[in-house]
């Protein structure tokens, strides 16, 4: 789950949006809450008398409404605080779901599997969530525009995302086994350094460069749900508890289901985990793309990634000290390569301000290709 910092009252990535499609009768928020009811207890119970795959494979499951509710509570109190408090908040919480599967892997000692689930979600985000975007706006308009940019200032920051991955793997390669020593100092200070390009970043989208991402509102009081700031907290809260319920049950349960279905660590966390955290962004994103609302589509791509990298990352790597984990920004040159692969991409796609349904076929197949490559690797 993902909001961008948008100058709106309501931030483009909320999953929230939706919430007033089709207000008389079924929409896609009662599909969520379905799933919720559904699949909550289902995954409480098997944890407690059916231990193993089944247990990861509900608690995936039930993540995926976890997730939207966080959102869409978020969105109503970021509406009713405001454009600069709204903004900062949806900007804080935007990747909360991400965090906390990720802290509980990392508390249980999977630092693979949360480096994997980091790159997972950026490639899901770039290709995944903005290719199903573009192609099921561009199977509705043949033409569609957007910031052009806005867009590109996304881009740029993600190519200091792929810097401040690939600068600790290229320098442990070059040294070999004496630069063991200085990889987690080295990411320590890298990740410092992310988090004040970030809030610089957030300065930059909420204050001084505001009109960039003013070009639609997304979120309307008609289309938010009809909640409190009492409610929406209260459910905000209720969702989070959930969240780190789920995300416990979920990572207990990740060395059956990789011994049951063949899968790697690194499979699991770029594609399987990080399409649990992403479900919500991509139901926002296409219902977006499908109002022509393109700018939208566009920021929950970029401004999710970018939250990811520059916020979610290094506040892992500082919270893995007291966890006496040290996780570090080395990734593989796989992990690497994919995020550069996947930037370029979808930097390619935003040049011109315009998209249409092969260029979302494009970032599908990118996905794909990517995908199949880390189905192999051990």
């Amino acid at each position: 789950m993902s909001t961008p910092a948008s100058v709106t009252p309501s931030s483009p990535g909320a999953p929230g949006t939706p919430s007033g499609e089709e207000k008389g009768g079924f929409n896609i928020d009662h599909l969520f809450l379905g799933m919720l009811a559904v699949f909550f207890p289902l995954a409480i119970a098997s944890h407690f008398f059916f231990p193993g795959t089944w247990t990861f494979i509900l608690c995936s499951v039930a993540l995926i409404p976890l997730a939207r509710l966080m959102g869409e509570a978020t969105e109503v109190i970021a509406h009713k605080l405001g454009s600069g408090l709204g903004g900062l908040m949806n900007a804080s919480f935007g990747n909360a779901a991400e965090l906390i599967i990720a802290l509980a892997a990392l508390r249980s000692g999977h630092a693979d599997v949360v480096k994997a689930s980091i790159t997972g979600a950026i490639l899901g985000n770039l290709l995944l969530v903005l290719g199903a975007a573009i192609l099921a706006g561009g199977l509705k308009f043949p033409r569609q525009t957007f910031n052009a940019t806005a867009a590109l200032s996304g881009s740029a920051i993600m190519f200091l995302a792929l810097t401040a991955m690939s600068i600790p793997d290229l320098f442990h390669a070059a040294r070999g086994p004496a630069g063991d020593a200085v990889i987690f100092p080295m990411s320590v200070a890298i990740s410092v350094i992310l988090l004040i390009v970030y809030a610089l970043s957030l300065l930059f989208s909420l204050r001084t460069h505001a009109h960039l991402y003013a070009g639609e509102e997304q979120g309307t009081p008609e289309e938010l749900p009809a909640w409190t700031t009492k409610k929406a907290t209260v459910i905000l809260l209720g969702a989070t508890l959930g969240v780190v319920v789920v995300a416990e049950f979920l990572v207990h349960a990740i060395e059956a289901a990789i011994a049951t279905f063949g899968f790697t660590h690194t499979f699991v966390g770029v594609i399987i985990i990080a399409i649990i955290g992403n479900a919500a962004e991509h139901s926002t994103a296409i219902l977006m793309a499908l109002k022509n609302k393109m700018d939208l589509a566009f920021n929950i791509a970029f401004e999710s990634s970018k939250q990811i990298a520059l916020f979610v990352a290094p506040v892992l790597v500082l919270v893995s000290i007291p966890l006496g984990q040290n996780l570090t920004l080395e990734f593989s040159h796989m992990e690497v390569l994919g995020i550069a692969i996947g930037t370029g991409a979808a930097t390619l796609i935003a040049l011109d301000g315009e998209s249409n349904w092969l260029e979302g076929v494009m970032l599908l197949g990118v996905y794909a290709i990517l995908g199949v490559a880390f189905f192999f690797i051990p």
